[in-house]
C-alpha cells in the first residue's frame, strides 16, 4: 500500500513536471545577440538552420567591450583584503588576532580537570 502511494506520487511529480515543461512559454526567455545564421533554410526541409533566425552576430565595439570586461571582477587584484580591514594585529598559530572594536576574550571551556579515583 505505502509502496504504490509513493510510486503514484512520483508518476505525478514527473507528469507535471514534464507538463510544465512543455508549456514554458519561448517568449519568456532572454534575447541575446543571437549566432549568425540569418535567414538560413535547409534546402530539403525549407526549415530555419538556427533557432532563432534573424539575430545577428555580436560584433563591433560593443561586443569587444562586453567581451573584455566579462572577466574584470574574477581577474582583478586585489592587494588589501577588505576582510582584514579591522585587523591590527596577528598573534601566530593557534591565538585570535586582535582587532579594531570589542576585545572578545575566549576562555577555555573546562577550567580545572577532575582526576578519577583507582
Amino acid at each position: 500500500m505505502k509502496l504504490s502511494l509513493i510510486v503514484a506520487i512520483a508518476i505525478l511529480l514527473v507528469l507535471g513536471f514534464s507538463l510544465s515543461l512543455a508549456l514554458a512559454n519561448p517568449a519568456l526567455l532572454p534575447k541575446h545577440p543571437g549566432y549568425p545564421a540569418g535567414d538560413a533554410v535547409s534546402p530539403v526541409t525549407g526549415q530555419p538552420l538556427a533557432n532563432d533566425p534573424g539575430q545577428t552576430n555580436a560584433f563591433g565595439e560593443k561586443a569587444v567591450l562586453e567581451a573584455a570586461s566579462a572577466e574584470d571582477a574574477h581577474v582583478s587584484q586585489t592587494l588589501i583584503d577588505p576582510n582584514n580591514e579591522r585587523l591590527m594585529k596577528k598573534e601566530g598559530a593557534g591565538q585570535l588576532p586582535q582587532v579594531q572594536g570589542p576585545q572578545i576574550k575566549i576562555e577555555p571551556t573546562v577550567k580545572e580537570g577532575t582526576r578519577m579515583q583507582k
